[in-house]
């Protein structure tokens, strides 16, 4: 039987480490990165069958390799490895796409369990459309945070809960919420500057 490849995205070698130990003893083979970037840049290149990344890293977070491996490879299952402090947004997270999440300090059998999940997941749900569909309610959310700073600020504490009154995929509501101009813009035509208010302030301060 072929081996299962999972990569694993952390930039704790520690992290790696483990999770690279652990799904080695259940004959996976497991590549690893340091970087966010280097990672989703592997994802993207390469074939596996199961991503792991945290979801906070200095170069870039997890919410946009999550977002960027989707666009990829829609069907490849996503598990987020989060601390204590980032688990509401690997909890959001999985509303946007991942199929689960694990929080550190983890067990063994608790990553096994998460891996195996987000596999059987990825086989027998068919993944999610990656092409954006709802323009007017995109147009309109954008206008809406470029004036009302009470909806900017539910934006920045409750994340996708802030859009479940709007008509979004989960894809559309990762491109709010990680500030992708490009590919909004590649979709929808240039927006204008007050459009883009909301999307700049995602850009240059990625917090999750």
């Amino acid at each position: 039987m072929k081996k299962k490849k999972a990569l694993v995205i952390d930039d704790e070698q520690v992290v790696l480490d483990s999770v690279r130990k652990i799904l080695t003893d259940e004959d996976y083979k497991v590549d690893v990165s340091l970087s966010g970037r280097e990672g989703l840049n592997q994802a993207i290149q390469k074939e596996y069958d199961i991503v792991l990344t945290d979801i906070r890293m200095p170069d870039i977070g997890g919410m946009r390799v999550l977002r960027d491996i989707k666009r990829a490879n829609p069907s490849l299952p996503v598990v987020m490895i989060t601390g204590y402090a980032s688990v509401r947004s690997s909890v959001q997270a999985m509303k946007l796409g991942a199929a689960d999440y694990i929080e550190k300090p983890f067990t063994p059998d608790q990553l096994i369990k998460a891996v195996s999940s987000a596999l059987d997941i990825a086989a027998t749900k068919p993944p999610e459309e990656q092409a954006l569909i709802h323009k007017e309610e995109m147009i309109t959310i954008l206008e809406r945070a470029a004036s009302d700073s009470k909806f900017i600020a539910n934006l920045l504490y409750h994340g996708v809960k802030a859009l479940e009154e709007y008509d979004l995929t989960g894809p559309e509501k990762l491109a709010l919420l990680t500030g992708d101009i490009e590919w909004i813009e590649k979709n929808i035509g240039t927006l204008k500057p007050n459009q883009k208010l909301w999307l700049e302030q995602r850009l240059s301060a990625e917090i999750w």
